[in-house]
């Protein structure tokens, strides 16, 4: 069978270990401080954060880790561990995703619980929002995926355990003859030829998905395509949700930190702007996840490399640069580099971001699953001609392959685990910064993706092209 039209039937039982996580993270013990954070009550972690964090306004935090969103409800920020020539040290966000991985790297928090995260999303997260639902067009269940089967069959297992009853697993891509759209109504056909009318849909569809699903459904979708065009899925819309997020909360000492960036820049801009940031700068398509579409750039070879390519999309993001303190940008809040991971025996430090996967339940967000990727070489003090600075920087696990598929390089994965999270150099303190940061983000994006929905659940098509006037992206969600 084709597998892009890939699809078996998952009955309630059928959840196997072994099947959705990695060999390294089944067999890991969590670690202890991992294992106290996730515990942690948010009364408490709100008294540590304003402990901390004095100014910050102590009523305000609390509402947010309360808030109950409309459309996001689920989601994994990328943070860079970051610190200054003067030690202070913050947890950044680089980006939030919208269909985040994360299930299959996090070690069991409580063994006698062998579901996991993958039980704690469908239990607290999607059934109560599903019970929430009025409406909703009878059918049955489905999980649609592009790519981490692993995860997406997990999720299905346990949906059938949860709702008691079979789950549809469904290779997804856009193209497939077997899944159709009936008035926006979401249908599968099954083995015997006949169209299943599906209620609600686990959605782990990543590449462009607007292009494949309505953003107005009869099928209630998790998370929906709004949480992507609002900033799960597009880094421009998201920089200016922190920016607007920002401002509501100026006064309240609350602040999502982010690398400086600058939206909406055409091709031809992109050589002024790194010039602006001091030759250093992290040019990204804003629509691209993955590791896909993310271009650092250090010295004039790699700015050339990329202004010789070509590509879909009409406008992009630069970032400020954060690598190590003798090549890092000087943005506008001074200059930032990576604290990286713990010295390995050769002295050898590596960049490394965390992602902290949240969850919005009924008592408020709580973290769900975390762990942390490094770059491939290490974090060097002086450049030499010829580095590539993707190779020192570059995070992300995922490889697509010549055939379209993808896989993932586990070698550099290192699991919050007793004995590699002991590399990251991150204390409790760092995990609640980096969970409020998570949070603030999330908020920020599913208040951009209320704005942009009308009264009638549809786009607000000339406010979302205002903020995003990119005609290839417009022409796709079209």
């Amino acid at each position: 069978m084709n597998p892009a039209y890939e699809q078996s039937l998952i009955f309630p039982g059928q959840f196997e270990p072994a099947n959705h996580w990695y060999e390294k993270a089944l067999n890991a013990q969590i670690h202890p401080l991992i294992h106290f954070f996730i515990n942690l009550s948010s009364e408490r972690i709100i008294s540590r954060y304003c402990h901390l964090h004095p100014l910050a306004d102590k009523d305000r935090l609390k509402a947010l880790l309360a808030y109950q969103p409309s459309y996001f409800a689920w989601s994994g920020s990328d943070l860079l561990h970051v610190t200054s020539a003067s030690g202070k040290r913050q947890m950044v966000v680089v980006e939030t995703n919208s269909c985040p991985s994360g299930q299959k790297s996090m070690p069991l928090v409580d063994e006698a619980a062998e579901q996991g995260g993958y039980r704690s999303l469908m239990e607290k997260t999607l059934k109560a929002r599903i019970v929430a639902k009025r409406n909703l067009p009878d059918g049955e269940l489905a999980v649609l995926y592009d790519k981490n089967k692993m995860e997406a069959s997990g999720y299905a297992s346990v949906m059938a355990d949860v709702f008691e009853e079979p789950v549809h697993l469904v290779h997804f891509d856009g193209t497939n003859k077997n899944v159709r759209w009936s008035g926006r109504l979401l249908e599968i056909e099954n083995q015997k030829g006949d169209w299943i009318p599906i209620r609600a849909a686990f959605r782990y569809v990543t590449q462009q998905p607007w292009a494949k699903i309505p953003i107005k459904t009869k099928t209630y979708i998790f998370n929906p395509i709004i949480a992507c065009l609002a900033g799960g899925r597009n880094k421009m819309v998201a920089a200016k949700a922190y920016d607007f997020f920002n401002g509501e909360m100026a006064d309240s000492q609350l602040k999502i930190l982010t690398p400086e960036t600058i939206w909406d820049v055409s091709k031809t801009e992109i050589p002024l702007w790194v010039n602006r940031l001091g030759g250093q700068a992290v040019v990204k398509v804003p629509y691209s996840n993955a590791g896909q579409g993310v271009y650092t750039i250090v010295n004039q070879e790699e700015l050339d490399h990329f202004m010789k390519q070509s590509f879909f999309y009409d406008r992009f993001i630069v970032q400020s640069l954060i690598g190590n303190y003798q090549w890092s940008s000087t943005g506008a809040a001074g200059k930032f580099y990576h604290v990286g991971t713990v010295p390995n025996l050769k002295g050898h430090s590596y960049a490394a971001d965390l992602r902290m996967m949240i969850q919005s339940t009924k008592k408020g967000f709580r973290p769900m699953s975390m762990y942390a990727r490094r770059a491939a070489k290490p974090l060097v003090d002086n450049l030499k001609n010829g580095d590539d600075s993707w190779s020192i920087l570059g995070t992300n696990l995922s490889l697509k392959k010549e055939d379209g598929s993808w896989e993932s390089d586990t070698s550099r994965l290192l699991l919050v685990d007793r004995r590699d999270f002991n590399r990251l150099g991150i204390g409790l303190d760092d995990l609640i910064d980096g969970f409020i940061q998570s949070v603030m983000a999330t908020v920020a994006i599913d208040k951009m993706a209320k704005n942009l929905i009308n009264s009638k659940g549809a786009l607000k098509s000339r406010l979302f092209k205002s903020l995003n006037d990119d005609p290839a992206l417009i022409q796709e969600i079209l």
